[in-house]
């Protein structure tokens, strides 16, 4: 197995928060649905999950629906070709400061209801987003920092690791796409909503092109939302080592531990500080890997629960039913329409 193949997978949540205005306007969401590669019948199990590249065919479906890239969360829409122009706007910029500063002032002019700022706190940076002092939905402040943070990874060439970040909307169900996405110092129902990061990443020099953007634009918005996540938590870093080893092979913690040249108590407390435990984190990559498989593959229901380490097809069943609150065929049915 190949780690560059764990892609992840999406909480349904995101996905109804995805939709929500183009549902109130009875806009065509099942066929966006349908591009996208998710059954709909998925949308009424709340413990569902869909691989995140098929989040990011739903992106580019609803923009494209709704001739919107913020997907109606501002009273101003963000018309389609917006955040191209934006990228244009930023790419000759003297250095990633620069490129920030006219991206925050491009989206200002864009859009109505938020605009961020930049700001100095000692060492450390902070883009601090402003909302009038009404709050607005939590899929709105993510979805914001997510076009902006994403480009600027692309811009410097390598992630730019956030050291905390805060939104004053409340806590989601499942937060895990938030703490996946961004970082692990979330704070929600908070005063601001801002990320804060070191202070150097802003002084680094531009290499990109116009010829590179254009390959930047073709992939998004696959490479803004997986490619840039939160790959140092502990949850990331184990399951990047698990990848590497079938299911049948996974070490136990002790083990995995000397792997990754720490004591077994260590790794455990790093990753109950993010909310998880090692039994935790196996089950959901066991989930993650036979939803990809259920979405992109042929694979009968045996041979999926063959390569996710069960014995037994009943059991993958039960396990799989649990974990997702649907069934194998649901995921088939989005597979089949795509």
């Amino acid at each position: 197995m190949n780690d560059a193949r764990d892609k992840g997978t999406t909480s349904i949540g995101l996905v109804h928060e995805a939709i929500l205005v183009a549902t109130q306007r009875n806009l065509d969401v099942p066929s966006v649905l349908q591009r996208a590669g998710i059954a709909a019948e998925l949308l009424n199990a709340p413990k569902a999950r869909v691989p995140a590249l098929a989040f990011s065919r739903l992106w580019t479906a609803l923009a494209d629906l709704m001739d919107d890239e913020f997907f109606g969360l501002d009273s101003h829409a963000m018309r389609r070709g917006s955040y191209a122009l934006m990228c244009q706007a930023a790419l000759h910029a003297d250095n990633l400061e620069h490129a920030l500063r006219r991206m925050l002032k491009f989206l200002r002019s864009v859009l109505d209801d938020i605009h961020g700022e930049l700001r100095y706190e000692g060492e450390h940076a902070l883009i601090i987003l402003r909302d009038d002092g009404r709050t607005r939905r939590l899929f709105a402040y993510g979805t914001w920092f997510i076009l902006v943070h994403g480009f600027a990874c692309w811009l410097a060439r390598r992630r730019i690791p956030l050291i905390e970040m805060r939104f004053r909307a409340a806590a989601p169900i499942d937060d895990s796409d938030y703490r996946m996405r961004f970082c692990e110092a979330v704070t929600f129902s908070a005063e601001e909503t801002l990320i804060r990061f070191d202070r150097k990443f802003l002084d680094l020099k531009l290499s990109e092109t116009e010829k590179t953007l254009r390959v930047f634009l073709r992939n998004a918005p696959s490479n803004i939302l997986v490619k840039y996540r939160n790959e140092a938590s502990a949850t990331a870093v184990v399951r990047r080592q698990l990848r590497n080893h079938s299911p049948d092979d996974w070490p136990d913690l002790e083990a995995l531990a000397r792997l990754l040249n720490l004591s077994a108590a260590t790794l455990q407390r790093r990753l109950l500080a993010e909310g998880s435990n090692y039994r935790q984190l196996k089950d959901e990559l066991r989930r993650d890997i036979a939803i990809e498989l259920f979405s992109n593959s042929s694979l009968t229901v045996a041979e999926v629960a063959s390569r996710t380490g069960f014995q037994e097809t009943s059991a993958f069943h039960r396990a799989f039913r649990k974990w997702t609150g649907a069934s194998p065929g649901m995921y088939r049915q989005g597979r089949a329409n795509p």
